[in-house]
């Protein structure tokens, strides 16, 4: 398998709390992001290899440590157990050549990426994992495909932007590039947080808060409809 060079300037970007990307994600715990950042008690690897060395007692995600948890969330929703799982990601690393191997796409990636999945399985002997990458191989193609709907991808296959709240919120936009990685709306990338200020202050007057940010009425509802969503 062909490895790709990560140690570009742009990788990662954007910078969350666990608590921020808890919820943007719609986790009700923050607890088990920690657990995915951290090493075990007996010296394994994270699942997650992070962008940034954890700084006193605050652990902050990168854009792409942030895909990496919604990846693993997934798969965690699948009943794949965290040490298949951790072994997936330490597998994918190092046959890939790159640091965050769930945040990526490409029809190549998805393959290499099938039979790392495969492989770990056996060696995990990880019965639920292998059947999901055998019997149930259309289910696996499924999950990766809904993962990458919702994202858009750079040339080198790495994820630039992501729209959390699809059917919600179409122009939500998260991108590291866009208001600090923080979800942001409209043409001009306002965040969401700030729109969704502006119109408690105003009493829920959209077109006050359109006028004001020249932005549409659209947006302003688009905004609060995001930051009203309910956690799953």
């Amino acid at each position: 398998m062909t490895s790709v060079d990560t140690m570009r300037p742009d990788v990662g970007g954007g910078f969350y709390t666990a608590a921020e990307a808890a919820r943007l994600l719609g986790m009700q715990s923050t607890q088990r992001i920690l657990r995915w950042l951290s090493p075990t008690p007996s010296g394994d690897a994270a699942v997650i290899s992070r962008s940034y060395a954890k700084l006193g007692r605050e652990h902050e995600l990168s854009f792409l440590d942030l895909l990496e948890v919604r990846f693993v969330e997934h798969f965690r929703s699948r009943q794949i157990s965290l040490q298949s799982l951790r072994l997936a990601a330490k597998n994918a690393r190092r046959e890939l050549g790159v640091s965050h191997p769930f945040a990526t796409s490409s029809v190549k990636f998805q393959s290499d990426r099938k039979q790392i999945f495969l492989e770990t399985a056996k060696e995990a002997e990880d019965r639920v994992f292998l059947n999901l990458m055998t019997n149930q191989l259309a289910i696996y193609e499924f999950i990766e495909d809904s993962l990458a709907r919702d994202l858009e991808f750079d040339v080198s296959g790495f994820a630039k932007a992501w729209r959390p709240a699809p059917e919600r919120a179409p122009d939500v936009i998260v991108s590291p590039v866009y208001a600090f990685g923080q979800p942001a709306v409209s043409a001009r990338h306002l965040p969401t947080a700030t729109l969704f200020s502006s119109w408690e202050a105003e009493g829920g007057d959209y077109a006050a808060v359109a006028e004001w940010h020249r932005v549409t009425a659209d947006d302003v509802r688009q905004a609060v409809e995001f930051e009203l969503r309910p956690l799953h």
